[in-house]
């Protein structure tokens, strides 16, 4: 079987994992790299690249046509809408959560500097930081883990945003600050690899063995909070859910202003059961609370600057 991915060192850690576990249920795998809309356009902010699913629209296209039978994502990447005729046929043992800050020196985010200049491409780490911290300076930063971490030895920025997962996946050990998701709620699905497929094929069949079950509710929790909201992954949302026991998981999503001054923000604990149809309940509230209009005003904004 045929695996797209994207050539980034991460992608490519990422597409060996599922190899890997493939090879171990006897399954013989090759490896088939697609540049995608977000890998051409590094000069330009994300939300400057036109369209969603700027890291997976290639991949769902060679799909479609046959030339893949196999992607293999960062979940957080995945588009809510999805294309008729492809399935996520497995989420992957979810992997750390949290957004990670690192420095030169090992400054932690409390002792930098007032004015420090920190870098990173998502809108939620920007208002995050901003909220904690309203002196800091946020410059957009884009590239792959490599790049973004020369950036920083280079001396552009004092600090960079990194998703703990993707150190743990190129197996780097860094003297970084793991940041809680109290204060920085992660992007929906963040830290999962997704694999997708045709839907009703062999892939579909043999990948959704690779399935973990835990995650896949968490993350389809997350996906079902936010997608009333309708931000795709351009205004500053979080959403985040993990079991506190076997029958209950506790569910922490929130809209902020570009700037962090503003938020909405829902905290609950969910039941198991039936746990879709309170997703989408919680998904509501927090579109009456007033998470679409935060949306609407940061894509407006957004557009006015671009």
């Amino acid at each position: 079987m045929i695996i797209g991915t994207r050539g980034s060192a991460l992608a490519l850690a990422q597409a060996d994992i599922v190899a890997r576990m493939l090879a171990n249920r006897g399954i013989e795998t090759s490896r088939k790299i697609i540049k995608t809309t977000g890998d051409r356009f590094t000069d330009r902010p994300l939300h400057e690249v036109a369209g969603v699913g700027a890291f997976v629209r290639e991949l769902d296209d060679r799909m479609m046509e046959g030339a893949i039978d196999i992607a293999v994502h960062s979940m957080k990447d995945l588009p809510t809408n999805r294309p008729k005729g492809l399935t996520t046929s497995a989420a992957l043992e979810r992997d750390s959560p949290n957004d990670v800050l690192l420095t030169k020196d090992g400054t932690k985010l409390d002792d930098l500097p007032k004015g420090a200049l920190i870098g990173t491409t998502s809108m939620r780490r920007r208002a995050q930081l901003l909220r904690y911290r309203p002196d800091l300076h946020i410059k957009d930063l884009r590239g792959n883990i490599n790049t973004r971490m020369k950036k920083l030895e280079d001396g552009h920025y004092d600090g960079i945003m990194l998703a703990e997962a993707g150190l743990q996946r190129m197996k780097w050990e860094l003297d970084v600050e793991r940041l809680d998701v109290e204060r920085f709620c992660p992007s929906a699905n963040q830290g999962t690899i997704a694999i997708v497929t045709p839907t009703g094929s062999e892939a579909e069949s043999v990948t959704s063995q690779l399935n973990h079950t835990q995650t896949r509710i968490t993350t389809d929790i997350e996906r079902m909070v936010i997608k009333e909201v309708e931000g795709g992954c351009i205004a500053p949302i979080g959403s985040f859910s993990h079991f506190i026991n076997k029958n209950e998981v506790r569910v922490l999503a929130e809209v902020l202003s570009l700037d962090g001054t503003r938020q909405v923000r829902i905290d609950e604990v969910i039941p198991l059961e039936d746990y879709s149809d309170h997703a989408s309940r919680l998904g509501r509230k927090l579109v009456a609370m007033g998470g679409k209009d935060l949306v609407k005003e940061a894509i407006s904004k957004l557009r006015i600057d671009k």
